[in-house]
């Protein structure tokens, strides 16, 4: 489905921009207008490269992460306190430190005073809450328990974004290591190395195979030193562009879960996820097939979440979750047996809870193990490389010594 740039004036008449996945400009302009916005502009983001691109992929959008997770929290401790709808948004509406998450909770609080419920106020912001987020808060308002319900959502939240935290805290020495090496391996190559270039076309010296192309590798470096520097950034902006190709992210999400260690280990993450999505949603009075199609925008991996769109239409022809997800035999066995046992004992809800916790516990304990082993593997990889470059160039040296000596 193609991503369409909108703008549109909300009951303020504050002009508004964003994205929205969508069939085709009509299906875009009714959207917005279901959220009481006037439609401006639609047209199909064809994801230029460029400053701007570079600039989106770099923002955080209002409301993510933590600051989405504090907002659940208060919120879900000032219902509980007593306090009413209104006056709860009231307060927060001050808390957030960035205007557009300050105007988000205005446009909320200004909608559920003109009298929409809270979860129609929360779909109405361009995507800012997501559609699990307001599909919990309509069950939660339907069961006439919004504040629990906001309380167990932002739990999910928060394990959600503290697994996210660790993988990327346990990833920054690696990168900070990376880049020191490469910086230094290009100083080498860009200017050390042709040094010595020079010295021995001098002496007409006679050198190794070995030696001879890592002198030519520093000459190239040295004449193009400028564009290996902007090679990261040009990369970025690509892969940047090729990920609104549903066609090539299909692609590389079939070769990530056929790789031996990563692919089991994505497939137990998406699981636990999907797991834990279900899981939630059914307790909190969600019908299963509404929940399929909230937890199919819940994956990453493309190819999982056909399997899960798929197992919708065996559930809604009559087939059991397991039977259906096991179809595609893309999902762990062990996860679909306790789902088929969650099934047949009434407990699914429950059951798909303890799988997410079980596949949590081992993804993370799979993570920490790789991360273990990365510094060091790559503190050898980098340490050889640059033992090599200064192998190739002294030895050379030790060569002519020994022929003078």
């Amino acid at each position: 489905m193609p991503t369409y740039r909108y703008k549109a004036l909300n009951a303020r008449g504050e002009l508004l921009e964003g994205r929205m996945e969508a069939a085709g400009e009509a299906e875009v302009a009714t959207r917005l207008q279901e959220q009481g916005h006037l439609p401006v502009e639609a047209r199909v983001d064809t994801g230029e490269g460029g400053l701007p691109a570079l600039r989106a992929l770099l923002r955080p959008p209002p409301f993510s992460g933590d600051h989405l997770v504090r907002f659940t929290q208060q919120l879900a401790t000032l219902l509980g306190a007593g306090q009413p709808l209104d006056r709860a948004l009231g307060i927060l509406m001050d808390l957030p430190d960035d205007p557009p998450s300050r105007r988000i909770v205005a446009d909320v609080r200004e909608a559920v005073r003109g009298g929409a419920p809270l979860s129609v106020a929360l779909e109405r912001q361009h995507g800012a809450f997501g559609r699990l987020y307001v599909n919990m808060v309509r069950a939660g308002e339907a069961g006439g328990s919004l504040a629990p319900t906001l309380q167990r959502l932002a739990e999910y939240l928060e394990r959600s974004r503290a697994l996210r935290t660790r993988v990327v805290n346990a990833l920054v020495y690696p990168a900070i290591l990376l880049a020191m090496v490469g910086l230094s391996l290009l100083f080498l190559l860009a200017y050390v190395v042709p040094q010595f270039a020079a010295m021995y076309a001098s002496l007409n010296a006679e050198l190794p195979w070995f030696s001879r192309s890592v002198l030519a590798v520093g000459q190239f470096v040295r004449a193009w030193w400028f564009v290996l520097l902007a090679l990261p950034l040009l990369v970025l902006l690509g892969f940047e562009r090729l990920r609104r190709d549903p066609a090539f992210m299909r692609r590389l999400d079939g070769w990530l879960l056929q790789r031996r260690l990563l692919g089991p280990l994505l497939a137990k993450l998406e699981t636990a996820r999907l797991a834990r999505t279900l899981g939630t949603l059914l307790r909190n009075g969600v019908p299963l097939l509404v929940a399929l199609g909230i937890a199919r925008n819940v994956l990453a991996n493309r190819l999982l979440a056909e399997d899960v769109e798929a197992a919708a239409e065996a559930v809604k022809n009559g087939v059991g979750l397991s039977a259906a997800l096991a179809r595609g035999k893309r999902f762990p066995r062990l996860a679909l047996q306790m789902i088929q046992v969650g099934e047949e004992s009434g407990t699914l809800d429950g059951m798909l809870l303890k799988t997410a916790d079980a596949f949590d516990q081992d993804t993370q304990a799979a993570i920490d193990r790789l991360l273990a082993a990365l510094v060091p593997a790559v503190t050898l990889v980098l340490a050889l490389v640059v033992g090599a470059v200064i192998l190739s160039v002294l030895a050379p040296i030790y060569d002519l010594t020994n022929v003078v000596s």
